[in-house]
């Protein structure tokens, strides 16, 4: 028996470090920690610790895994009022009010029994008014003071059982066009307003500044091993390469090469079609890149697409993902999962920057069966490409 632990198995993973076999890590975050532990999702938001959540997942199903755990600094300039309505038996409403020096801000997001929150109203809803006390809530904390025991607890509690990194936050445009009213829509149509180009550029720099100080501080004060990088629209699905090569790569370049300067790795989560820029993640020298999703949602299309996935990433970066959530895991039988993981191991075969993951997060009504297919095809491959 393997005396590699899943931990051990994911660093080697993201590092190009040979295992006797591929990670193999579905990415078990919201809805199947929950389901496994009887839990509605209001519940599993305030009664369990995420990373706690993830480590009984992940040895539930036998497999590696990764997850993350967040710390923020405290702004003691800013003051959040929040209440609480139910709007029917199974939805929770609740909207705050921040004020700061320079106005104040009004947000609301509902969560349900069945589904995780999200965003009902946004606090920019008019730029010129609003983006000076937004700027003041999200970036006046000071990174340096920034309590990171919660870090460290999580990661010592975590222990061998999975990867667990620290969360960066995402990148410039989902920061932004995240706290914009009207969001996405209104985010890209303000990237491509000139009269906004230089506040943008102004503001674009500041965040940078923030995300490589806090990453310094959790590198110098955590010994976590992984920093992560999230993504909500920031995808060639949504905005493009274009936009994003001008708006959010510099901020995964500086986040990387602050992250290496001590020695600590950087995963990236990218949703959607991601082809035209695979490129990109071996030059930035990202450490992981996950999920390279399948069709309909992503571009990676079967073997001849894993292929030029690997070619693409140099065996500089690892690929972590590409077996598909729903028409595989959901739809399909453990004759399909263990076809998609043959599929992705025939082609890494002799590369050790691969981890077998799922297209994003693993669906609650997802047959265990199917589930449980992917795992054992996984452990019973070598790097070498096959049983």
């Amino acid at each position: 028996m393997s005396a590699t632990t899943p931990k051990q198995r994911m660093l080697n993973a993201y590092r190009g470090v040979s295992n006797d076999r591929p990670a193999v890590a579905p990415e078990l975050w919201y809805y199947y920690p929950a389901k496994l532990l009887g839990l509605d999702m209001i519940a599993f938001a305030r009664e369990i610790p995420f990373h706690q959540a993830l480590k009984h997942a992940f040895e539930y199903v036998g497999c590696e895994g990764w997850g993350v755990a967040f710390a923020a600094p405290q702004n003691p300039g800013i003051s959040q009022t929040s209440t609480e309505t139910w709007v029917d038996d199974d939805t929770l409403e609740t909207r705050t009010v921040a004020r700061t020096p320079k106005g104040d801000l009004f947000s609301a997001s509902q969560v349900s029994r069945d589904e995780p929150s999200w965003v009902i109203e946004r606090p920019v809803k008019d730029v010129v008014r609003d983006l000076g006390a937004w700027e003041e809530m999200v970036f006046g904390g000071e990174p340096e003071a920034m309590d990171v025991s919660g870090l460290v607890d999580a990661w010592e509690e975590v222990g061998e059982s999975y990867l667990l990194e620290a969360w960066l936050g995402v990148p410039f445009f989902d920061i932004y066009a995240g706290a914009r009213d009207g969001g996405f829509e209104a985010g890209v149509l303000d990237f491509l307003d000139p009269d906004l180009e230089p506040v943008l550029l102004e503001l674009q720099e500041r965040y940078i500044d923030r995300v490589v100080r806090l990453a310094r501080v959790i590198c110098e004060r955590t010994p976590m091993e992984s920093l992560c990088v999230g993504c909500s629209w920031s995808c060639n699905s949504l905005i493009g390469p274009e936009m994003w090569r001008r708006w959010d790569r510099p901020v995964i370049r500086a986040v990387c090469e602050e992250v290496h300067r001590h020695g600590r790795l950087l995963h990236v989560h990218f949703h959607g079609r991601c082809m035209e820029t695979v490129a990109d993640f071996a030059e930035l020298g990202i450490d992981c890149v996950c999920p390279f999703e399948r069709p309909p949602g992503g571009d990676v299309t079967g073997l001849a697409g894993l292929k030029q996935v690997a070619r693409l990433l140099e065996g500089r970066t690892t690929m972590n993902g590409n077996v598909h959530t729903v028409e595989t895991l959901i739809r399909g039988t453990p004759g399909d999962a263990r076809r998609e993981v043959r599929e992705i191991v025939e082609a890494f075969a002799g590369n050790p920057r691969l981890i077998v993951g799922t297209g994003d997060q693993v669906g609650r009504e997802t047959p265990e069966e199917n589930l449980l297919a992917m795992v054992d095809e996984v452990r019973s491959c070598s790097l070498a490409g096959g049983r």
